[in-house]
Parts: structure tokens; sequence; C-alpha cells
């Protein structure tokens, strides 16, 4: 069984290491300009959603690719609740791909994907009894390493059914921030585009202010 397990875990790095190799570039690309995103997107068809979902997902589980472009051309590309609906089950479906494969594969996996020092940033998850609702708190705000925190929470003794509802629910409100400036931008209503991401800023500076005063606050115990 053991060796089946390894099997496994090989096939699973070289299919994960495949589609970093094809996927890297455009998903750099793709987050730099998100407007190369949106005519990409749009020249692909009927594929397109399928296409963008897809991108998506793999941009959760390669952790460092920022998401926020994919949810600023998911607004200008197919609305503000559509494209908000698209991009939390991409998401979501990559969160919970990864949290799957580290319960399977466990810290082994997760170090081929992520530093050292990074597995040991995310402090309130090895010894915070309310990691449950600091997660969900953390899911809510921008500025938080989500992506990060898919990898690692699979070590925890979290119910898959309770990280679910995490990831769908608490990514919700800050895609729709970014679908809602997306689509507005797309509308070339230029005066919503800025008040939505100046609340966004305020949201990303407060929510990296808040996880940041929770990590030390557990490094120091």
């Amino acid at each position: 069984m053991k060796k089946y397990r390894y099997l496994i875990l090989a096939l699973s790095i070289a299919i994960i290491a495949g589609l970093t190799l094809a996927l890297w570039k455009p998903l750099v690309n793709f987050a730099e300009d998100p407007a190369s995103l949106a005519l990409w997107i749009e020249e692909a068809g009927i594929w397109g959603p399928i296409i963008f979902m897809l991108l998506n997902t793999a941009q959760v589980l390669l952790a460092i690719i920022p998401g926020g472009p994919f949810e600023v051309a998911a607004g200008a590309l197919f609305g503000p609740w559509v494209g908000t609906l698209m991009c939390d089950v991409a998401m979501t479906a990559g969160g919970m791909i990864t949290f799957f494969f580290v319960r399977k594969f466990g810290m082994k996996f997760i170090e081929l994907f992520v530093d050292r020092k990074e597995i040991e940033s995310v402090k309130f998850l090895h010894s915070n009894p309310r990691y449950t609702t600091l997660l969900f708190l953390f899911f809510l705000l921008p500025g938080t390493p989500k992506d990060l925190m898919c990898y690692l929470v699979g070590l925890t003794d979290i119910k898959w059914t309770t990280w679910l509802l995490i990831n769908f629910v608490g990514r919700f409100p800050a895609i729709l921030l970014s679908a809602l400036g997306g689509s507005a931008l797309g509308e070339q209503k230029y005066g919503i585009f800025i008040a939505v991401f100046a609340v966004i800023i305020v949201l990303y500076f407060l929510g990296s202010f808040i996880y940041k005063k929770f990590n030390h606050a557990n490094e120091a115990k």
C-alpha cells in the first residue's frame, strides 16, 4: 500500500510540475495585465469560461500567482455576480484539491511547493485553538496569504466540510469587490472603479495588519 502511495505522490508531482511549466508564463503575464487575460478569454469563444476557471484554479495551486487580476478580469468579462461566482468556485476547487493532497501526503508534499520559512510564518495554524474562526476572518479580508493557507490547513484537524465552507463563503466578499471594480472598468465607469479599489486598498492594509498582529501574538506565546 505504501508503494502505491509514493507512486501516486510521484505522479501527482509530475502532473503539477507539467502544469507549472505549461501555465507559469501565461499566468504571470495575466497577473501583470488583466486586460490581456480578458482579451485572451474572449478570443477563446465558447471555451473561454472553462479555460478561465481552469486557469483560476491553477493560480491557487501554484500559490504565489496573485488572484486579484483574475477577479478583475472576471468582472469585466462576465459581470460582477457571474464573474464572482466563477472565481469563487474555481478558487474553492483549487483550495480543496490542495487540501486533499496535503491530507494524503503531508509535509513532504507541501515542502515541494512552499518554502519552510513561509510554512513557519503561519503561526496561528500551529498554536491557536481558535484557528478555524481566524481562518474564516482571514479569508474574508484582502491582504492575507489565502493560497499559502490552503496548503497548510491540510495539516490541521479541520473537517473538509468546514474548510469547504470557509473557502467558498470567506472568499466571496473580496472577490465580489474586485469583480465590481473590473465591471466598472469594463464599462468605463472610472469613478466607481476608483471608489471600489480605494475600499480594497484600505481592506488590504487592514487585513495585512490583523494577520501580522495575530501571527506575532502567537509567536510570542
